[in-house]
């Protein structure tokens, strides 16, 4: 009942308010826009490394974080890969550490083929730490 209150106050807002519509579809269109402008700059300042002792991901431009894992802290990775990642072919490596403060990083945007060789080298060096 009260669904169809609101959607008959909101039919009445767009009928007795012409430009109602296109300006809550503008705003929609910019607000879009916006998210996206920032997803980009968020991915552009992504930058990770990969040494035999550890994995290092720096983020962000005006606040920036750093993370550096031991490769003998790594438990388990994983790779993501929602809907629209795989509508553009890309995946999110999950690196998963012993210990309870700040126990995964995450490495989002990356192309499919780079996150799984990237997973691969990582377990490379897992394995070749256990086996030390």
């Amino acid at each position: 009942m009260a669904v169809l209150l609101l959607a008959s106050g909101v039919l009445s807002l767009v009928l007795r308010n012409p430009w109602w519509l296109p300006s809550m579809l503008a705003a929609a269109g910019v607000g879009l826009l916006g998210g996206a402008w920032i997803g980009w700059r968020r991915h552009r300042r992504t930058f990770w490394r990969l040494d035999p002792q550890a994995l290092g991901v720096r983020r962000g431009h005006l606040w920036q974080s750093e993370s550096h894992v031991p490769v003998s802290r790594v438990q388990h990775l994983d790779l993501r890969r929602g809907p629209l990642q795989r509508a553009a072919d890309l995946a999110t490596l999950v690196v998963h550490t012993a210990g309870t403060r700040m126990n995964t990083v995450a490495i989002a945007g990356l192309a499919q083929e780079d996150a799984e060789r990237l997973r691969d080298r990582l377990a490379r060096q897992l394995d070749h730490d256990d086996a030390l």
